[in-house]
């Protein structure tokens, strides 16, 4: 099961009455309706009277105005696909994502790699050799003479694409442009006089907000509309694959399905809000957390692959953390927002720019940075070869950057700082200089430097800070760590009673933890 689960000014509406507005009305109504009338009228076994059940009538007209405005742009899409066994559950699914830098299932965390209905299925002939699958999938049109909005890992491998429309007509399709980063393609169908969806706002979404999921859930079940609401905003990419995928995702709890992913998710006003894409799950069913790629990234990068049938990320070359109110004192910071620069890659735009680890990304290009899923987005939104003027803070001290952004490629970055045995301490863990053996045994790169990580006790700070061995400890309270006696030295120095504040590099990437000692009682159990 996925780790994380164990553990966006109103627009101007031209409708006259909004299916939001009825909603609202709705809900006043129903906290006023007559009680004790619903209760009389049940209990004389007499059919309920219509002012009782007024609200609840409303209400699905609201919904029924929105799916008949919104099925019609909605399309089934039916995949052939010749793969591998390598590229199905069984097979090396990093190798496939970083050769072609697709969303393999391997790259996923096992809750949701079922989520598009037919690829991946369970075993799997052992044979490396091409095989004939069948997949369906959804998709939304976005023009009247055919632009389709998929994801990519539904028309991956593709051989041959159908599309069914709402009034069953079949159309071929073909694939005018894909988008790995982001996991959307763009398909056309020779058509005409199609009804496109209309485009909502995803920077106004609000978590509690009513919207509806369509998609083609398991295959057997085209056009199917789900109701729920907004869970959350604005959630981390999960992908494993490449860390420097933009996250924004929008929560949902309405009812996703494998089938569905490519579908709309749309708001009150039947506006697009964003792309249904995946789902968190211990069984890959809907489990009450399914996800959508939102609408600002979605119509970006659509409007692109129709123009070019490509589209060019600009890329800046950090890793990021968010700035909480755990780790805001520690750089110095007055308010717990902005993104932290934990890793810088080399000779990267960011690097030319002078950016450092430790510098906390407060603006760009004027516009305030929340957390490190905003910079991400705005960074990938924009062309290679654009200027971009970065404000930060550096100890506290705010400075201005000037950074070109280059272009985002599908390969990893890496970073950091040097490295006989030690050391079991307050944070739980025990460490040793990274010797040749130790690098080998926990693959760590020669430019990887500090104190590595052999063992972590059960239920201590350092494994409720998700630390594990083969981690590196890069830092201690923004000090450098140069083996692991200096890390011993550094923990033992901190002031008693505070938190302390690691940098770890940890499967290919440096991020920042704080950690939580134990007091003095729980030291002797470690």
């Amino acid at each position: 099961m996925f780790e994380a689960t164990k553990s966006l000014v109103a627009r101007a509406r031209k409708l006259l009455v909004p299916a939001g507005c009825i909603s609202a009305m709705i809900i006043a109504g129903a906290l006023v309706f007559n009680h004790n009338e619903a209760h009389a009228a049940i209990d004389q076994g007499a059919p309920l009277n219509q002012s009782a059940v007024a609200p609840l009538v409303a209400l699905n007209h609201a919904v029924e105005a929105v799916a008949e405005r919104v099925t019609p742009s909605v399309v089934n899409v039916a995949v052939t696909a010749r793969v591998t066994n390598d590229q199905g559950e069984g097979g090396d699914g990093q190798e496939q994502g970083q050769s072609q830098g697709g969303v393999s299932p391997q790259d996923l965390p096992p809750g949701l790699r079922q989520f598009f209905f037919g690829f991946g299925g369970q075993g799997g002939n052992p044979q490396p050799q091409p095989q004939i699958e069948h997949g369906i999938g959804s998709g939304v049109i976005i023009s009247s003479d055919g632009y389709i909005v998929t994801n990519d890992h539904v028309v991956n491998h593709a051989t041959q694409i159908r599309v069914t429309l709402h009034d069953r007509r079949v159309f071929p399709a073909k694939v005018v442009g894909v988008d790995k980063l982001n996991d959307l393609a763009v398909i056309k169908i020779d058509a005409k006089n199609l009804t496109p969806i209309a485009w909502g706002d995803s920077t106004q979404v609000k978590p509690g907000e009513t919207v509806l999921a369509f998609g083609n859930p398991f295959g057997n079940f085209p056009f199917t509309v789900t109701r729920g609401i907004v869970s959350g905003v604005d959630r981390p990419n999960p992908y494993s694959n490449d860390a420097r995928r933009p996250g924004a995702f929008i929560q949902t709890d309405a009812a996703i399905n494998p089938g569905n992913s490519g579908g709309p998710l749309v708001n009150a006003y039947g506006e697009l809000i964003g792309i249904d894409t995946f789902i968190i799950t211990n069984n890959g069913q809907f489990a009450g957390a399914g996800f959508a790629i939102p609408e600002q990234i979605v119509k970006a990068s659509a409007e692109a692959l129709m123009k070019n049938g490509m589209v060019h990320h600009g890329y800046l070359g950090i890793t990021m953390n968010d700035v909480t109110p755990e780790n805001a004192s520690f750089f110095n910071l007055p308010d717990a927002s902005g993104a932290i620069v934990s890793q810088v890659t080399p000779d990267s735009p960011a690097s030319q720019a002078g950016l450092e680890r430790g510098d906390v990304l407060r603006e760009l290009n004027g516009k305030k940075i929340a957390n490190g899923s905003a910079l991400q987005v705005a960074v990938s939104e924009m062309a290679p070869g654009s200027s971009s003027h970065l404000r930060i803070l550096r100890n506290g001290k705010p400075m201005t950057l000037k950074a070109t952004l280059g272009e985002f490629h599908n390969s990893g970055a890496e970073t950091a700082s040097n490295g006989s045995a030690k050391k079991k301490g307050k944070l739980g863990i025990t460490i040793q200089n990274l010797t040749p053996d130790v690098r080998q045994q926990y693959n760590i790169p020669d430019n990887v430097h500090g104190a590595a990580i052999v063992n972590v006790v059960p239920g201590s700070p350092a494994d409720n800070a998700g630390l594990a061995p083969g981690d590196v400890i890069l830092e201690v309270n923004r000090h450098t760590v140069t083996d692991a006696q200096a890390f011993a030295t550094q923990v033992e120095n901190a002031p008693s009673g505070k938190d302390i504040l690691l940098l770890v590099w940890s499967n290919g990437g440096a991020s920042y933890r704080v950690v939580h000692p134990a007091s003095s009682s729980d030291q002797s159990n470690q």
